[in-house]
């Protein structure tokens, strides 16, 4: 089992690649060439880069992930994407997203989508707090000892 992260915006890439650390699991980190960076990652974490156009990000971890492994997105996209693939996918809130639910999900993002092309005004995410944090480490903990 692999864990694979659409890095460009996750707020707990730290959290995953700890985590991953106790229990010996592979962490890729995906991002584009627009988040480059010479941070020096512990042995079991690898970071691929892809260019920087419209969901490449998404399209590797797609092509990527098979059976079992995990996924952590906030891309309800590629959630839906990976989910037939058999992987365990997760929101960086601490979700899961399931296939009886990844529908509804992807209705609500286009109807919000539709909205605001049509010049309507909608929330977009507030600040992640610590206790989201938190949260998220006590989710993911328990995912990893349950697969």
């Amino acid at each position: 089992m692999k864990i694979f992260v659409d890095a460009d915006a996750c707020p707990v890439v730290d959290i995953i690649i700890e985590e991953a650390g106790k229990y010996d699991l592979n962490v890729v980190l995906v991002r584009s060439y627009s988040h480059f960076s010479m941070k020096d990652y512990p042995k079991h974490v690898e970071v691929k880069y892809v260019d920087d156009g419209a969901d490449a990000a998404d399209y590797q971890i797609v092509r990527m992930v098979s059976h079992d492994d995990v996924v952590i997105t906030q891309d309800y996209g590629l959630a839906a994407l990976c989910l037939p693939k058999g992987s365990y996918v997760m929101h960086h809130i601490g979700f899961r997203y399931t296939k009886e639910k990844i529908d509804r999900m992807l209705q609500e993002r286009h109807l919000n989508a539709k909205a605001r092309k049509a010049g309507q005004r909608t929330k977009g995410p507030k600040k992640f707090t610590e206790e989201q944090k938190e949260s998220f480490r006590r989710k993911f903990r328990k995912l990893l000892e349950t697969v």
